[in-house]
Parts: C-alpha cells; structure tokens; sequence
C-alpha cells in the first residue's frame, strides 16, 4: 500500500516543485505542445510572422523544454536514489543500535 500511494504522490509532483503556489488547474507547458502550435496564416496586405521562422522557433522552444524536463527527471531519479540510501543507512545504523542493546540488557540484569 505504501508503494502505491508513493507513486500517487509522485504523480502529483508539480514539475515547478513543492513550493510553486499555482492553480490545480495549471498545467506546464510540454514539449510536443508547443511543437504542435499552429498559428492563422495573415490574409494577403496584412502584416504577420513568417510561418518558417515561427516553426523553428517553437521547435527551438520544444527541443529545450525537453531538455530541462529531462534533466528535471534525472535530478528527482537521483535525489530518490539518495534518499533510499539515507533511508537504508539509517535503517543498518538502528539495527545495530538495537542489537549492541541487546548485549547490554542481559548482563545488566
């Protein structure tokens, strides 16, 4: 049960970290979104961007968002990982702890 609500938890991480106060609503921005963008094509006499130069500059956009995901990803991989190893540590240290008491208790009795 602790696996799974760990993965929930997980899940529910915003990629801006624990202390970014935005909107449930709020959604970060993803890579293929913003390679997905269109924009309306301006009709004939009107001033507007050059549909190529727009293309790739989202694409630009996209290529670092993904970049910055992953090395998101790969930061929170290994803070788990240095977690799990504080946590098992800790854990060999208490056992250790616990059985030197052991020795003691009987002898003092």
């Amino acid at each position: 049960m602790r696996v799974f609500l760990r993965r929930v938890r997980r899940r529910r991480r915003s990629v801006l970290g624990s202390t970014c106060y935005r909107s449930s609503a709020y959604h970060p921005l993803r890579p293929w979104q913003v390679r997905e963008r269109s924009f309306r094509v301006t009709p004939l006499g009107r001033r507007g961007l050059d549909p190529q130069e727009v293309r790739e500059f989202l694409d630009r956009v996209a290529g670092d968002l993904a970049a910055v995901y992953d090395a998101l990803a790969q930061s929170r991989r290994e803070t788990d990982r240095i977690k799990n190893a504080l946590r098992c540590w800790q854990s060999e240290q208490a056992r250790a702890r616990n059985e030197r008491g052991y020795d003691r208790c009987p002898s003092a009795g």
